[in-house]
């Protein structure tokens, strides 16, 4: 199996810093969006957690 990083630098004609602040970048947003989803479900006014105005 070929290297990953190398073939994108090689594909891309990226720095090595470029892909290590993505690979840094993406997992974190993934990580809001996630808590994000989760915590929105406790946002409830008492009745089951349902968000019906």
């Amino acid at each position: 199996m070929p290297d990953t990083a190398a073939l994108l630098s090689a594909a891309s004609g990226q720095q090595e810093g470029d892909t290590l602040r993505i690979m840094l970048l993406v997992p974190l947003v993934g990580a809001v969006l996630l808590a994000w989803f989760l915590l929105r479900g406790y946002r409830g006014n008492g009745d089951g957690g349902t968000d019906n105005d």
